[in-house]
Formats: structure tokens, C-alpha cells, sequence
């Protein structure tokens, strides 16, 4: 693949990011202990971390369009390091929390670019396995990184864990110099105004239709636990193992079919995923009562889940174009975040009232409408809407100097 090790530093950013918004879940007891507040205050640190990015994406990324990209990356990263650090030696919650704010809008500037520059970075018909290997960094970050930090943390503290996250982005910070390219920023003539970005009709129908997946997906995923429960297991280490070993598959097979325009391209991928969503969740309501066929639907919702994102960021930078792709995916960063916390509070009314058994049958209908979402918008070509022109900046010389 070309420009591999600047793909291999996007990579490490999005583990990075991932990594920084999640690891204190882990380490609510220690944190709660060390900063003098309750756990559920401790939680402050993800919640603060994720509502700072859901809203810092759309403004900065606009009113950061026109500097270097590089140059926007690398202080995003810097950020991250100069954060991290302070989390990992502050003793008081207000300035951890603070850090964590301000870690937060680094990320939702960071998240804006990802997907946008590995596009860029390659030709086109290398486009959906690049945006691929870069978003792969979140399921390693999920489920080697956190396992890892959570370790660290056990043995030599939780402000080692934050310390070490320190170090690995000013490690980056060289990476990212060395082998990403350092593209301009957008003139202001072609910059494509946010509202108009926000009414190209094949963004709208990926951003509805990350919502409606985030909604569906995390309303089940955060209560796993009482599912796993339901089927006999002892607890839900087991299906998040099935879980995560199944993700990177649908990873490589989104990107590898996103990238192949006979076999339908990502509209193709992503129909693929929310059918396949869709047929884990009804698995699930009818025999999810047993642990095998619990591990089964498991399996096949991490295969569509770990696809899912791939082929919406492919179909969103298609959608976009070059004038709109960084805006364009800060409103997905933004629509994302929602998602998670919405589904989250969908997932534990439904639990406090129907019980566990329902959870896959409160998910199902949000996967049909987003099949649904994408069907109508067939002759909007979502992943279709025009070469990016921009993206393909690829040849051996472009960008450097």
C-alpha cells in the first residue's frame, strides 16, 4: 500500500485518541480514590472528554481549514502528550478534569482529519483500504490497548498508564514529521461552507445513518454484561473477546470490497453490515437464551459493526469532496458522540424495564431503518457523488518538500 508508514502514524493517532477518551472506565476506583471524589464524579473524566470533542469538532475544524494540515495534526497530537502529562501528575480532580476537557477538543479535531487525510495520502483505488487501516487503530485500541493500560495501571499505578500515553504521542509527534505529508490548507475560495456541507444529500444519509447504528449498537454493547448473564456466562469477558477478535475481519473485508467497485462498492459494504446488524440482534431476541448462539450473534455483530465504520467514512469523504470531507466528518465525529450517549440511555431504560431479553428487540428496528436510510438514497449515490479530486494526491513527490 502506498505512503504505508504515514498510514501506520494515522493508525497510531486514532489508537492513541482511543485510548486517551477510554482508559479512566477502567480505573474508576483508583482515580475516585486518588482524586478525593465519588466514582460516579471519577466517570466526569470520560463524560467531560466526550462532550468537549462532540462539541469542539465542527467550529475548529472549520475555523481550522485553512492552516497546514499537518501542521493542525501535529498540534492535535501535542496536545494530547502536553495532557496526558498533566493528567498523570495532577492530584486534584478540577485540573484532571480540565486536562481531560482540553484532551477532548484536541480529539475532536483530530478525529475531523483522520479519515480525510489517509484519503489523500493514496489513489483512489487504494482510498477505502487506507481509511480502513487508520480506523483500525480504534478496535486495537479497544481491545489490546485498553487490556494493556488497565494492566500497566495494576502494576505500577494509573499515572503511569497516563505517562506512558504521554510518551507514545511525542513518539507520534516525530512519526507524524517523518511520514505524513504535509498538505496545504484549503484556500478560502474552495472552502465549502458548513451548512452547505450539512445539505449535501449524501451526507445527510451517512449521518443519519451513523446515528440510527450508533443508537442500535451501543444501546445492547454497554449492557453485554446482563445479556451474557441471561445466556449462562458467568460474566462478559467472553463475548467481548468474540467481539473484538470478529471486528478486525469486517474491517479488512469493508476495506477490501470498498476499493472494488464491481462488487458494489462501500454502498454494497454497508448494506452488507446493517443486514448482517440486523440478523445478530434477531439472533439474539429469539435464542440469545443459549451461550453458543449468544457467541454466534456476537461474532457476526463484531464482523458488521467492525465493517459499518469504513464503508460510512469512505461514503462520507465520496460525499463531501475535497472542499467538505474534514467538515463533514466532525459532523460524524459529533453525530457519533450522541449516539453513544443516547443509545446508552436507550439501553438502560429498556433494561430497567423490559429486562436484558429486549435489549436486541429495542436495537433491531433502528438497523432496519438504517437499511432503510440507505435504500432511499440510492439515487443520491452516497459513496458516488463525484470524484474527489483532492484525495488523490498520491504520487511519490506529492506533497513533500
Amino acid at each position: 500500500m502506498p505512503r504505508l508508514s504515514g498510514l501506520l502514524a494515522l493508525f497510531t493517532a486514532a489508537f492513541a485518541a482511543v485510548l486517551t477518551k477510554l482508559l479512566p472506565a477502567g480505573l474508576l476506583p483508583e482515580l475516585s480514590g486518588a482524586l478525593g471524589v465519588p466514582q460516579a464524579r471519577a466517570g466526569l473524566l470520560v463524560t467531560g472528554y466526550a462532550l468537549a470533542s462532540a462539541v469542539a469538532a465542527i467550529p475548529l475544524t472549520a475555523a481550522l481549514r485553512g492552516l497546514p494540515r499537518r501542521t493542525v495534526l501535529m498540534a492535535a497530537i501535542t496536545a494530547f502528550a502536553a495532557f496526558n502529562a498533566v493528567s498523570a501528575l495532577s492530584s486534584g480532580f478540577v485540573l484532571t478534569l480540565g486536562s481531560r476537557v482540553l484532551a477532548g477538543v484536541a480529539d475532536g479535531v483530530m478525529w475531523s482529519m483522520l479519515a480525510g487525510y489517509a484519503a489523500r495520502m493514496v489513489p483512489e483505488e487504494w482510498r477505502g483500504r487506507a481509511i480502513a487501516l487508520v480506523l483500525a487503530g480504534i478496535t486495537v485500541a479497544m481491545s489490546v490497548g485498553l487490556p494493556l493500560g488497565a494492566a500497566l495501571a495494576s502494576a505500577v499505578g494509573w499515572r503511569a498508564a497516563f505517562a506512558a500515553l504521554s510518551v507514545v504521542a511525542v513518539l507520534l509527534l516525530l512519526w507524524v514529521r517523518r511520514s505524513v505529508p504535509p498538505f496545504p490548507g484549503e484556500p478560502a475560495a474552495r472552502r465549502m461552507p458548513v451548512r452547505r456541507v450539512a445539505a449535501l444529500p449524501g451526507v445527510r444519509v451517512v449521518l443519519a445513518t451513523t446515528l440510527v447504528v450508533l443508537l442500535g449498537h451501543q444501546a445492547v454493547y454497554t449492557y453485554l454484561a446482563p445479556l451474557s448473564a441471561r445466556a449462562g456466562l458467568p460474566h462478559a469477558g467472553v463475548a467481548l473477546l468474540v467481539f473484538g477478535a470478529a471486528t478486525p475481519v469486517g474491517i479488512w473485508l469493508a476495506g477490501l470490497v470498498s476499493d472494488r467497485p464491481g462488487l458494489g462498492g462501500p454502498r454494497a459494504v454497508l448494506l452488507g453490515c446493517l443486514a448482517g446488524l440486523g440478523l445478530a440482534m434477531a439472533v439474539l431476541g429469539l435464542l440469545g437464551g443459549g451461550a453458543l448462539a449468544l457467541l454466534a450473534a456476537v461474532a457476526v455483530w463484531g464482523c458488521a459493526f467492525g465493517g459499518a465504520p469504513t464503508a460510512l467514512q469512505t461514503s462520507l469523504v465520496a460525499s463531501s469532496g475535497p472542499g467538505g470531507a474534514e467538515v463533514a466528518t466532525a459532523m460524524q465525529a459529533t453525530v457519533y458522540n450522541l449516539g453513544i450517549a443516547l443509545g446508552s440511555l436507550l439501553g438502560g431504560l429498556v433494561l430497567a424495564g423490559p429486562g436484558a431479553a429486549a435489549l436486541p428487540w429495542a436495537a433491531l428496528p433502528l438497523f432496519v431503518l438504517a437499511l432503510a436510510l440507505v435504500g432511499a438514497g440510492r439515487t443520491e449515490r452516497v459513496e458516488d457523488a463525484g470524484p474527489a479530486q483532492g484525495f488523490t494526491d498520491a504520487s511519490p513527490g506529492a506533497g513533500r518538500g
